[in-house]
């Protein structure tokens, strides 16, 4: 089985609004090498994938709770505060969020790695 990478990339929004374009007037199709996720800097990077999240990734990837209730007991952390985070961590792609029976959701990791590309210009 290979290991699923999700890919992020680093762009200003000038640079992303340019290549946005680009893609939509058919100049650049991206390769399947390239980022699917974009942040306009490092810190808005890390600040959602800090050190905290990263565990709170690693133990849905680990565990497969059932529901945010099994996650919020397994790691800690209160439910309210979990959805929150789980539903920017879900506009990124790095989570999915299922609904289940009686208006559970269940969360899943659909990769076991993020890459990070960084350009220096």
């Amino acid at each position: 089985m290979t290991e699923k990478t999700m890919k992020v990339g680093i762009a200003s929004y000038e640079d992303f609004k340019a290549r946005t374009m680009a893609i939509a007037r058919g100049e650049l199709k991206p390769g399947p090498e390239e980022p699917k996720v974009w942040f306009q800097s490092t810190e808005s990077f890390a600040k959602v994938l800090s050190s905290r999240n990263r565990a709170l990734l690693a133990t849905i990837a680990e565990t497969h709770p059932a529901s945010l209730q099994e996650l919020a007991d397994r790691t800690g952390r209160k439910t309210s505060n979990l959805s929150r985070t789980l539903k920017t961590m879900a506009r990124y792609g790095f989570v999915e969020l299922h609904k289940g029976a009686h208006g559970r959701i269940r969360p899943e990791v659909p990769f076991q790695a993020i890459s990070l590309e960084l350009a220096f210009r």
